[in-house]
């Protein structure tokens, strides 16, 4: 008997050091890993690649962990990168053409891009399966803040079907971002650009109908990338090639695993949402091919960026692509 005691504590002991080595390991290796302060415009399945890459530890396989905040819109986002309170922002590269133009030194350099067309929704009042986007004339649409891409974009396609933005449709600019779904439900405009899985979530809920994409209707532009102030990023270009890396590994992850397959590594990010909802609207972006292959942001893409923001009378000078747009990480991490 007191053998088999013995061998018990024994055997107890052993399991104890066994466990308390790992965790040992694991706080150490915790320790080690460098925290990037990650700003995104908002929480979407627009973004998966992003969150793909989280997930799937390719952050951590370079050293990096990161602390992610959603700032509810572009402007946010750079405010906090530029005031130090984030390292990197995730947004529309038109917040960096901006600070670029307003004069500012140390302004930010974009190093990234994630997706290549606008990742909104039209929802309609009404079920209408015979859509036209003429149909928009004489009626209200809510599309987000003003001088933000989501909104300009949607001018863009509005002009291309021969629309005046400003004299045949009203645009209620007036409602925040987060807000756009509720104000729509509750009553106010016929309709809405909505971003997944809320412009889905909206339908199913018969308190609206999802009738065209736009970002199939306007074309490739440039997004959401990512950025960082040109001070952070020669004190921390290791930092961003890693960075890069891990993102770059995301898309690529994405472009081979079907919605369903995504859906399930990105779920803890929607803990609200059903996996099976979120594989229907991820399946949506795949449909109008929404996510970029690799990081890099060409020059055609960045030019109609800009032409879209002229347009929107948004812009008045155009800020260089080689100021703006610092390719070399993503030509690094594409050659890895």
């Amino acid at each position: 008997m007191k053998k088999i005691i013995v061998t018990a504590i024994i055997c107890v002991m052993i399991i104890a050091l066994a466990v308390t080595s790992i965790v040992l390991k694991s706080n150490k290796s915790e320790n080690t890993l460098k925290t990037i302060r990650l700003n995104e415009v908002t929480r979407s399945v627009f973004y998966a690649p992003q969150y793909v890459a989280i997930a799937n530890g390719y952050f951590e396989e370079v050293g990096l962990k990161i602390d992610l905040t959603t700032g509810q819109g572009a402007d946010k986002v750079m405010t906090a990168v530029l005031a130090g309170q984030s390292d990197i922002g995730f947004a529309g590269p038109e917040a960096s053409i901006y600070v670029y133009n307003e004069g500012k030194e140390d302004y930010c350099q974009v190093f990234a891009q994630l997706t290549k067309k606008d990742g909104s929704f039209l929802v309609s009042r009404t079920n209408d399966e015979n859509f036209k986007w003429t149909d928009l004339k004489g009626k209200t649409v809510i599309p987000g803040r003003k001088g933000g891409v989501p909104y300009m974009t949607f001018e863009y396609v509005l002009r291309k079907n021969g629309l005046n933005p400003a004299t045949d449709l009203i645009l209620d600019d007036s409602i925040k971002f987060d807000l756009m779904a509720g104000a729509f439900t509750g009553g106010n405009a016929d309709y809405v650009t909505l971003f997944e899985p809320t412009a889905t979530m909206t339908q199913n809920a018969k308190k609206g109908y999802v009738v065209a994409s736009v970002g199939e209707a306007a074309g490739e532009i440039p997004y959401t990338a990512y950025f960082a102030k040109k001070s952070y990023m020669e004190q921390n270009s290791d930092t961003i090639q890693k960075f890069t890396d891990a993102i770059y590994k995301g898309q690529v992850w994405v472009k081979e695993h079907s919605s369903l397959e995504i859906a399930q590594v990105i779920k803890d990010f929607f803990p609200d949402t059903e996996v099976e909802l979120l594989a229907e609207v991820l399946q949506s972006y795949i449909d109008i091919d929404a996510w970029n292959e690799t990081p890099i942001l060409t020059e055609e893409s960045f030019e109609r960026l800009q032409t879209v923001m002229e347009e929107a009378g948004e812009l008045t000078k155009k800020a260089p692509y080689e100021k703006i747009i610092n390719n070399s990480y993503a030509e690094k991490a594409i050659a890895k």
